[in-house]
C-alpha cells in the first residue's frame, strides 16, 4: 500500500455574512477570495487557504455548532482504503470529480466536528 501523504489542513469558518466577512479578511488580513458564492467561499493568501461557511444562527444551523476541518491530500485512494478498512466510513462514501474540482470524503468525530479528507482535480 503506498504511503499517504497530507498535505496541508484547511479550517472552514462560520460565518453570518459572506459578503462583509470576505471583504475583513481582505483588509484585516490580506486574504484575497479566488471561489465560492454566497454559502461557501476560499480565501488565499501565499500557502494558506481559509474557506468560509454561511450559517443561519438557528437552532437547526448553529453559528457556533461543531467545527469542519479538511485535510488535502496528495492521493485520495490510500486514504479512502485505509478509513474504509478502520470502519471510519462506508464504501459508498467517496465522492469523485465534485462540482468544487474535488475527490472527497468526510465524517464526524465525537463531538461532531466534521473531517473531510480532499484531493484537488487539477483542471487545466
Amino acid at each position: 500500500m503506498k504511503n499517504p501523504v497530507f498535505q496541508m489542513i484547511i479550517p472552514v469558518l462560520p460565518s453570518s455574512d459572506i459578503k462583509r466577512d470576505v471583504i475583513w479578511y481582505n483588509e484585516k488580513m490580506g486574504f484575497k477570495c479566488i471561489s465560492g458564492d454566497k454559502m461557501y467561499v476560499v480565501l488565499k493568501r501565499n500557502l494558506f487557504n481559509i474557506h468560509l461557511q454561511w450559517h443561519a444562527d438557528t437552532a437547526n444551523d448553529p453559528l457556533l455548532g461543531g467545527s469542519v476541518i479538511k485535510f488535502l491530500v496528495e492521493d485520495i485512494q490510500p486514504f479512502f482504503e485505509e478509513f474504509v478498512e478502520r470502519g471510519t466510513i462506508k464504501p459508498s462514501e467517496l465522492r469523485l470529480n465534485t462540482a468544487w474540482n474535488t475527490h472527497e470524503f468526510g465524517f464526524y468525530d465525537l463531538n461532531n466536528n466534521a473531517i473531510f479528507i480532499i484531493e484537488e482535480i487539477v483542471v487545466d
